[in-house]
């Protein structure tokens, strides 16, 4: 019995698996873990999919992370101007640079997700690394 393909966006979202949609990307599921913010496991839990197809692998997912902030950068400036009538340059700058600051852990492991999502299609009946 073939299982029905899951949303790529919930499997994003959720941090799963993007060949088998059930094993954990990260160490941890909390963004925040001190610690173990960018610890990835290396291998699916589950289906035994490899994370990092070769080195480097993730290099890629800076340029999803650079969009991204690009996306949060517009919308932020867009608020700016059109819920506030006067406000400084600086005041934009450090709330802009501050809240990117908190944000950090998530925008990495989605980017991190989106990028593994981009080359891995949905198999749940595969096992191995690749």
């Amino acid at each position: 019995m073939t299982e029905t393909q899951p949303n790529k966006v919930v499997g994003i979202i959720t941090m799963k698996c993007p060949r088998c949609a059930k094993g954990d990307l990260f160490e941890s599921k909390n963004p925040y873990a001190f610690g173990k913010i960018t610890e990835m496991k290396k291998n699916c839990p589950n289906c035994e999919l490899r994370y990092e197809r070769e080195p480097g692998f993730f290099i890629g997912a800076m340029y999803v992370s650079y969009a991204i902030n690009i996306a949060f950068f517009v919308i932020a400036i867009v608020a700016f101007f059109t819920l506030l009538d006067d406000f400084a340059i600086s005041t934009f700058f450090f709330s802009y640079v501050g809240f990117m600051i908190l944000i950090f852990p998530i925008t990495y492991r989605i980017s991190r997700a989106i990028w593994l999502n981009l080359f891995t299609d949905f198999d749940p009946e595969k096992r191995g690394e690749r």
